[in-house]
């Protein structure tokens, strides 16, 4: 398909390659996926190629005036764009095509590639930043040219439950701008507002690395993971193609409920094969001699019934506090019937809610970073203080956010334990 094309970084000013630009500038337009005998090997190469390339064409922009912004060091300075470790500006990709060089939105990597200190890229893993003004500017286009709603609007259709009492999204579709965007920078960093979900109760950027050992996708488990297929599905809905029907509820206009864009086939099962072949990165945790120790705590203490190895999740279900499923619940095999206090929000008053929550696996907390599924806990050593649970308490997280207090509750396995022993548990989960 013509629209989907080779991208290409944008670098902050001062910080591209010699000559980047005039490369830009010279490039012709090539077909994102390349041609080749479709062996294993080359599905896995082409979606690497799409996961760290693909844009989103609805918001591909030719307006010499952003166009400049994002060459202007003044101007991404005063929009307080700052640049990765490596010089790039994440969320942002140039697009030679055949009108000339446009510059868009970042896909799939967009939110799923974290970037370390060194400036190395860990496929897979949750993006940690919190965007920028130019991504939104982009963005907003986007949804003006696709939808003709302005922000506020769009924020409603994106997260109405109306068919719950005092729906508190209902206020956002008359907010003033200034409003709105006081809301959402309450979102942490590494966390989102994404369609579908809330401003209000955010989610974490899940971790893509090792999503083929899972048995749901998203923290409510909205949807089930048995294959390749169900993930392509997946990839297809969130990102362009899901009607907002919800029973009698429509969220979109007639004019609106339309597929803008679709993928091709082949892009999906690319995209797909990548991830399913993603590896965590090397753990520089390993040599840490209290990890033995810290085994005996997570096994003493009963730990794996939950978090059950090799994968160290059981892939079941816990219930939010309030919700009890019926007993011909389709997911009633793998229900638990228990809560360990987890704050219901995302699971009872989004369109995200199922009632239910997914065992996270532990594997990869050491780079994911970001605990609690709304990713307000920056650390394991914050996730087991007992002051979280306090009404005054302020996660680290959120202190910069314009929330003065918040307790964090649930989960309170392990923060009775003694100091030594939380330090060999938290020692032990990070080698995982």
């Amino acid at each position: 398909m013509a629209g989907w094309l080779r991208t290409y970084p944008v670098y902050f000013p001062g910080r591209e390659p010699r000559g980047y630009q005039e490369s830009l500038e010279a490039k012709r337009p090539k077909p994102l996926i390349p041609g080749g005998v479709r062996t294993t090997g080359w599905w896995v190469e082409a979606g690497k190629t799409v996961f760290r390339e693909i844009d989103v064409p609805a918001a591909r922009t030719y307006d010499p005036e952003i166009i400049a912004a994002v060459r202007s060091m003044e101007a991404m300075q005063k929009a307080g764009v700052k640049p990765e470790a490596d010089g790039t500006i994440a969320g942002l990709r140039w697009v030679p095509t055949p009108r000339g060089l446009a510059l868009s939105v970042h896909e799939c990597g967009g939110c799923h590639t974290r970037v370390l200190p060194d400036g190395s890229r860990i496929d897979g893993a949750p993006f940690q930043g919190s965007g920028n003004a130019v991504l939104g500017r982009l963005v907003t286009r986007a949804i003006e040219t696709l939808f003709g709603d302005d922000p506020a609007v769009w924020r409603w259709r994106s997260s109405a439950v109306p068919w719950i009492p005092n729906d508190p999204h209902e206020k956002i579709r008359t907010m003033q701008p200034a409003d709105l965007r006081a809301l959402f920078r309450r979102v942490v960093p590494g966390a989102f507002a994404r369609f579908n979900g809330s401003p209000f109760y955010p989610a974490k950027t899940p971790d893509l690395i090792g999503i083929r050992d899972r048995r749901y996708i998203d923290h409510t488990a909205t949807h089930r993971l048995r294959n390749q297929g169900d993930l392509m599905r997946y990839a297809a809905l969130v990102s362009c193609c899901d009607s907002a029907d919800f029973g009698p509820h429509r969220m979109f206009s007639d004019s609106q409920r339309r597929i803008h864009y679709r993928f091709p086939d082949e892009v999906l099962m690319a995209l797909a094969t990548y991830i399913d072949s993603l590896e965590p990165p090397p753990n520089p945790n390993l040599g840490d001699p209290r990890i033995a120790a810290g085994r005996r705590v997570f096994e003493r203490e009963g730990c794996r019934g939950c978090h059950t190895p090799p994968f160290y999740t059981n892939n079941k279900l816990t219930l939010a506090e309030g919700f009890r499923p019926p007993k011909d619940h389709p997911l009633a095999a793998d229900i638990m019937d228990l809560t360990v206090g987890t704050d219901p929000g995302l699971a009872l008053r989004t369109r995200k809610g199922t009632g239910l929550y997914k065992i996270p696996s532990l594997r990869g907390v050491w780079y994911r970073g970001r605990f609690h599924h709304d990713g307000s806990i920056a650390s394991l050593e914050e996730w087991f203080d007992p002051a979280r649970l306090r009404h005054d308490y302020v996660p680290e997280l959120l202190r910069n956010s314009g929330i003065t207090s918040r307790p964090v509750k649930g989960h309170e396995f392990g923060l009775n334990l003694d100091a030594a022993e939380k330090a060999a548990l938290i020692a032990f989960l990070k080698s995982l």
